[in-house]
């Protein structure tokens, strides 16, 4: 540790620290985060802190070898956090690069009519219901791109599917067994289009509840200028609060969970040449499709396979960051687990397939520690982040010290490592990456996550298939408590041994010396996390959410009477505006721009300043609200963080009488 002798132990630790701050700081007048370079010095840093760090930990913290408990815990504790830090270490070098296509997409997007090749808009549905998949449907024929066929793939055979398809004049496909899962209903869809007179040039994938924007088409396919190129991939984006924004009432101050992912993580992946297919938002060329045998079936997650696969036969996946669909996040806690505990299993069926990082195959080096880096992450990310919960424990009930270590080295060497990082990493992702809330949204699905990793890797195959629910009634309170269960336990332990260690001297060791206040400080974060955890198992009533991007005139027509209103918020059902209060069950007719025709409508409640208007639309007014709400382009959801506004949402969740939500 550099040392101060003027300032002691700790405050050559707290000098320390300061720097970094000032540092970072500073760093932000002149640090681009769109040139790798500079990208390359931050994360740079912090691996060599990471390095720093773990050598200590290695060298300095861990008990005398010996047959003891102290032994056990402590060298397990620290081989499972030097994988993570491999993983970590993994995660710099990806981010140390990015790659952007915007531009190129520009110059290669003129392409007139008759240039226009034709493209099949695949929308793979199992269980959604008719709003969610109409949604969808609307908003793929109403694609600029005039060459396209929208084809419905139904894995649930539902005749009322079928006559939705044929009301909205677009294709329907069904097939007898539901073998393959999602990826061998798509192969279905693709052998059927291979024994036609005319296929496809291009093929577009969406889930049934992801919307694409106007746009979607038009620059997906200019990045298919070089002959390379067998898949774009574009990120997703949510028109709904995802359960951690929604149940601590951040769906306007904290971007989902998926953000920096794909804000930053696929375009750094871009930018080594192995960004990844996600499966819905993306087209590939179809003799690239054809060459490979379409989706391979060896995973439940087909599209990362789907990538390996067309990277192994030469071809390229790019990505474009632009935010050309929108779709349903999960809405339940409960599906926010599944989906994620299913991605886990399919990324070690992948380890163990065909394609897997040590498999005899055409992938380049790259691609295999594509592979490797997803491996680290599933399976030491949520593994260490229930061992931060679980080993403090052991020196509050067992005088078991799993890092012995004084407050002072591990200031200097965790302080200034995690700091550096974390700013580091928020200076590159616009303040992403939020202490507590990301180990919350980690913490909440560790467990399932850890089983499914290495069950997975055991025994990859032989687990049951499910799908992500949609839909369903989410107008209640509906507390999770087998989900929160575990926390609930793991937090009453937590501040049962902590209260034990205060008020009972029997159980006040001071065998760690100075590093019982590093177990202190841990206890006490771990009681915050756990606590945030358990709350955000609370699931609150959702409401269709979709504000206009800023407010807007209309006017509203009453018994031959016109009044000049604004727009303050407006969904498929219903519209708020302002202006002038109207009493209930008062019937009128509302123009809002770009829907022909006004729309007959009547108030279902009095605000402060207006009214909440029930919309009756007509069929062709209802198409066009749907373009407009979820396919004109627009951003949904938030980007990145808004630090005031984040810490208000959360006050005003956690005190609810000062809420002023509406």
């Amino acid at each position: 540790m550099i040392s101060y002798p003027q300032l002691g132990e700790i405050g050559s630790a707290a000098v320390q620290l300061i720097l970094v701050v000032g540092f970072m700081v500073v760093a932000r007048g002149f640090m681009d985060p769109k040139r790798n370079l500079h990208r390359s010095v931050l994360l740079g840093v912090s691996a060599l802190l990471a390095l720093r760090y773990i050598w200590w930990r290695a060298t300095q913290t861990l008990a005398p070898p010996g047959l003891t408990l102290d032994v056990a815990a402590s060298w397990s504790l620290f081989a499972l956090e030097a994988l993570t830090i491999i993983g970590s270490l993994s995660a710099f070098l990806i981010l140390s690069r990015t790659k952007a296509r915007s531009e190129e997409a520009d110059e290669h997007a003129n392409l007139s009519a008759e240039e226009a090749p034709l493209v099949a808009i695949l929308i793979a549905t199992y269980n959604e219901d008719r709003d969610i998949l109409e949604r969808t449907i609307v908003g793929a024929k109403f694609l600029r791109h005039h060459n396209k066929m929208v084809i419905v793939c139904d894995d649930n055979r539902r005749d009322w599917l079928r006559d939705l398809c044929e009301a909205h004049d677009v294709r329907y496909m069904r097939r007898p067994d539901n073998e393959g899962q999602k990826a061998g209903n798509i192969n279905h869809a693709l052998d059927r289009l291979a024994e036609e007179e005319r296929q496809p040039e291009y093929v577009a994938i969406l889930d049934a509840d992801f919307v694409p924007h106007r746009g979607f088409i038009s620059r997906t396919l200019a990045l298919f200028h070089d002959p390379a190129v067998g898949l774009v991939q574009t990120p997703q984006h949510y028109f709904n609060p995802d359960p951690i924004q929604q149940n601590f009432g951040l769906k306007s101050s904290y971007p989902d969970e998926q953000r920096f992912f794909f804000d930053q993580m696929q375009p750094s992946r871009d930018g080594w040449g192995i960004a990844f297919c996600c499966g819905t938002s993306s087209i590939c060329r179809w003799s690239a499709l054809r060459e490979i045998g379409g989706f391979n079936t060896e995973s439940v997650t087909e599209d990362f396979m789907l990538t390996l696969a067309l990277q192994n036969a030469g071809w390229k996946t790019v990505y474009l960051t632009e935010p050309l669909t929108e779709g349903l996040a999960p809405e339940g806690l409960k599906e926010y687990v599944t989906q994620r505990a299913r991605w886990c299993l399919g990324l070690m069926q992948i380890a163990r397939s065909s394609l897997g990082p040590f498999a005899k195959s055409n992938l380049r080096l790259r691609d295999r520690w594509s592979v490797i880096d997803s491996i680290f992450y599933w399976t030491t990310t949520f593994t260490f982040r229930i061992a931060a919960i679980c080993y403090p424990l052991l020196y509050w009930y067992f005088n078991i010290t799993v890092v012995n270590a004084g407050l002072s080295d591990v200031l200097s060497y965790f302080g200034v490592y995690y700091l550096w990082s974390l700013m580091a990493l928020n200076m590159l992702s616009r303040g992403m990456v939020v202490p507590l809330l990301n180990d919350v949204s980690q913490l909440i699905a560790a467990i399932p996550i850890t089983r499914a990793a290495f069950t997975g890797l055991l025994q990859p195959y032989g687990h049951p298939f499910s799908v992500t629910a949609k839909g369903g009634d989410r107008s209640r309170v509906v507390i999770q408590w087998r989900i929160m269960a575990p926390f609930l336990v793991m937090f009453f332990l937590t501040l049962g041994g902590l209260l034990i260690g205060i008020i009972w001297d029997r159980f006040a060791y001071f065998d760690a010396g100075d590093g019982k206040w590093v177990i202190l400080f841990w206890t006490i974060y771990n009681l915050f996390v756990l606590a945030m955890t358990c709350r955000a198992c609370v699931e609150l009533p959702r409401r269709e959410i979709h504000v206009a991007d800023e407010p807007e005139h209309t006017t509203f027509e009453s018994d031959g009477v016109e009044y000049w209103l604004w727009i303050t918020s407006l969904t498929m059902d219903t519209v708020r505006v302002r202006g002038v209060t109207f009493p209930e069950r008062t019937y009128g007719m509302l123009t809002i721009d770009q829907i022909s025709g006004p729309i007959a409508c009547y108030v279902i409640a009095k605000t402060r300043d207006g009214a909440r208007l029930q919309l009756l639309p007509n069929e062709t007014q209802r198409e066009e609200l749907l373009v407009r709400l979820h396919a004109e382009g627009d951003e949904p959801g938030v980007s990145h963080v808004h630090a005031g506004a984040l810490l208000r949402d959360l006050y005003g969740r956690f005190l609810p009488k000062y809420s002023s939500e509406d």
